[in-house]
């Protein structure tokens, strides 16, 4: 028996054979847990692992149902944040809809735990979850504080309740915008005024460049680091792995 971020109760006496997975970072997960064979459909935004052929079935904001329901799925995996709630309630109506909506390290430990459970990978999810904690504890530890746009026009910001806020945390980082929730719309200059000491450009959702990272050097006194890939901030699953390797080594440098 396990939950879901929604509080509801699933029960899988045996692993699901047709999975549908509406998450990018959902299907790559289930293909380290080893679970990948049963996976069916993917959405068109599913990168990883790169050799991965599977049916496309639109993107996270507007899934083919049809297509879905063509499958004939017995689990569907979907995202609070990166789904629609209209598509969940239409995908019910045929297939059970795990959601998920890890915020912080600890909920990917979780996420990783029941995913095992849920996929018959009970043994592979417990030495990724032992993985991450090692991870973790390799961490460095020297208080900076920091900010982390999402988008630009308007300038939009990762608050204190998010994903990025907790693993950039488990760095050092202080998010000079802890007190604010979700994703504040901010403009730039005022941001600036609060003196981050590192402003962060993942390259998604909004696709920043190298002028966007000029345009914050010139400014503020900030260390600027990216445009880089955006999914080693906003992907949780196991990507949360080589998200926090990827802050020890940047941050060492």
């Amino acid at each position: 028996m396990v939950r879901d971020s929604l509080g509801r109760s699933f029960s899988f006496p045996e692993p699901p054979r047709r999975v549908v997975s509406l998450v990018p970072s959902i299907t790559e997960t289930l293909f380290d847990l080893g679970a990948g064979e049963t996976v069916i459909g993917i959405t068109d935004f599913c990168i990883f692992p790169e050799s991965m052929e599977r049916p496309r079935l639109g993107g996270t904001k507007n899934p083919d149902v049809q297509a879905i329901r063509a499958l004939a799925p017995d689990l569907v995996h979907m995202n609070l944040e990166e789904n629609l709630e209209r598509h969940a309630r239409e995908i019910e109506s045929f297939a059970p809809v795990f959601v998920s909506e890890p915020k912080s390290t600890g909920d990917v430990s979780a996420l990783i735990t029941n995913l095992g459970g849920v996929h018959g990978c009970a043994a592979r999810a417990a030495a990724i979850v032992a993985e991450l904690r090692t991870e973790l504890q390799q961490m460095p530890q020297d208080l900076f504080t920091f900010a982390c746009p999402i988008w630009k026009k308007p300038w939009m910001w990762c608050g204190g309740d998010t994903y990025v806020s907790n693993l950039v945390g488990m760095a050092g980082g202080l998010n000079i915008l802890q007190e604010r929730a979700r994703y504040p719309a901010i403009e730039l200059p005022s941001v600036v005024a609060m003196r981050p000491n590192v402003i962060f450009l993942p390259d998604e959702p909004y696709a920043f460049r190298t002028s966007d990272a000029q345009e914050l050097s010139r400014a503020s006194d900030a260390r600027v680091i990216g445009p880089f890939p955006g999914h080693l901030f906003t992907w949780h699953g196991t990507r949360t792995i080589q998200g926090l390797r990827f802050l020890r080594e940047i941050l060492r440098n």
